[in-house]
């Protein structure tokens, strides 16, 4: 039996109390080496605050932290990070969000996937970046290929 690691379990009945659900997921999971993250936005992981209401700037240094601190307690770390997938609630905001997250993956080299949706699961949210990692312990190092 495979064995994954569930990081930061929750359920959406305490998240979106504004809503009728009752989800339980968590932040991350760690199956077979690679490290699954939810879609983080500008919350506080700790106490579910939004934060940077109308600033997709600091929605994003938010949610790059989010990202950072979920890879590192799966035991990995950013570089690490395999695939991003952003996505953004105006294509205006395309710019501020990868500068930001370009900070935070300078020297990374993930693929990457940008969509524009009409929106996400709370109004004031307007990006969310998915992250995939692979950790190094996982990895096969393929002739052919580099780090």
């Amino acid at each position: 039996m495979t064995h994954h690691i569930r990081i930061r379990p929750f359920n959406t009945r305490d998240t979106y109390p504004e809503q009728n659900l009752d989800n339980d997921l968590c932040q991350a999971v760690v199956a077979g080496g690679v490290v699954y993250l939810r879609g983080q936005v500008g919350q506080d992981l700790d106490t579910r605050e939004s934060v940077g209401i109308g600033d997709v700037e600091a929605q994003t240094e938010r949610a790059m932290a989010n990202v950072a601190l979920l890879v590192e307690e799966a035991g990995g770390s950013l570089e690490d990070i395999v695939k991003v997938v952003v996505y953004l609630v105006d294509i205006r905001h395309r710019e501020p969000v990868y500068r930001v997250m370009g900070r935070w993956l300078t020297g990374v080299h993930p693929v990457s996937t940008g969509i524009v949706v009409s929106a996400l699961a709370r109004p004031e949210w307007l990006v969310e970046i998915d992250a995939t990692a692979v950790l190094p312990a996982a990895e096969t190092g393929r002739p052919g290929t580099s780090a």
